[in-house]
């Protein structure tokens, strides 16, 4: 029997993700509906597979009742997150925009800040951070001192400020000793930048110049509004990004409680953490639907 050329096509294509739909519903779907079981039970693992007992709420009420840390990590990670997103963004937008000009070296340039997505391993990023101890080496001194980034109390010694408050001088160190770690989470986001510059067309551009249009005005008025989706998509992608880094509090927190065979707690805890994450999602997604230029044909 011949099949019509579009639903060849289509055969073709469920074809070619049938695989990837089986792994999913196995090492995916199935995972993610035993783990929200497992938060409703108290799970230790014996011989023949977990076992366990219903416990309803008991897990979730422990999380906020009784479990110091999960909270106060938690809020930690929401504030840090509030933070570096919008550097992430701006500093992403801004080096897209450069990047995005015509001179000598574009392409070393555009391979530079994409680099840290290829070879950001553990290790590497360890050393970026400072945190020479976790990379096994027995002092700093074996290291450049380029990725010394504890600077920023011996400069306003150096300077002679002393008297800005507590909450001002950790909030100047936290963005500028992790303006490493700004840089090398912003290289999908650069991408998807440059992706979005390129399709801006070429007769906006024409027009602009023919209405005497600055440069200022002419990314005010032509590039932000075309780039408008963009900003969103890295927004949620940055804000997941920084929910599943590998220092996070929270996660750790998660998997800590795991390796002490408290899988229905562990459980609770992700469950809890997941919807705050599709909660903030949501909400970016709403508020920032209000300010994105979708273009109509």
């Amino acid at each position: 029997m011949k099949l019509p050329y579009q639903k060849r096509k289509a055969l073709y294509g469920y074809g070619f993700i049938a695989l990837w739909l089986v792994g999913t519903v196995i090492w995916f779907l199935y995972p993610l509906a035993e783990s929200l079981r497992y938060s409703f039970m108290n799970v230790k693992p014996e011989k023949g597979g977990m076992q366990g007992s219903y416990v309803g709420l008991e897990n979730y009420s422990y999380i906020f009742t009784v479990d110091p840390k999960y909270t106060q990590y938690l809020v930690k990670v929401l504030g840090e997150t509030a933070i570096r997103t919008p550097l992430i963004i701006i500093f992403s937008l801004f080096i897209a925009v450069i990047l995005n000009q015509k001179f000598k070296g574009r392409g070393f340039a555009r391979a530079v800040f994409f680099l840290p997505v290829i070879i950001a391993t553990g290790p590497v990023y360890n050393i970026i951070n400072g945190d020479i101890s976790k990379t096994g080496a027995s002092s700093a001194g074996q290291f450049s001192t380029m990725f010394q980034t504890d600077l920023v109390g011996e400069l306003f010694q150096f300077l002679g400020i002393y008297g800005l408050s507590d909450k001002v001088q950790s909030g100047i160190e936290f963005i500028t000793n992790d303006v490493f770690g700004l840089v090398w989470s912003s290289g999908i986001q650069i991408l998807i930048f440059l992706a979005a510059l390129q399709n801006i067309p070429v007769s906006a551009k024409e027009a602009a110049q023919v209405e005497g249009a600055t440069a200022w005005e002419f990314f005010w008025k032509i590039t932000l509004p075309y780039v408008s989706p963009m900003i969103l998509a890295c927004l949620i992608f940055t804000v997941i990004d920084s929910f599943t880094a590998p220092d996070n509090l929270v996660m750790g927190h998660v998997l800590d409680m795991r390796g002490e065979w408290q899988y229905g707690y562990a459980s609770a805890m992700a469950w809890v953490y997941f919807s705050i994450i599709l909660a903030a999602v949501g909400l970016i997604t709403l508020l920032m639907n209000c300010f994105i230029y979708y273009e109509v044909d």
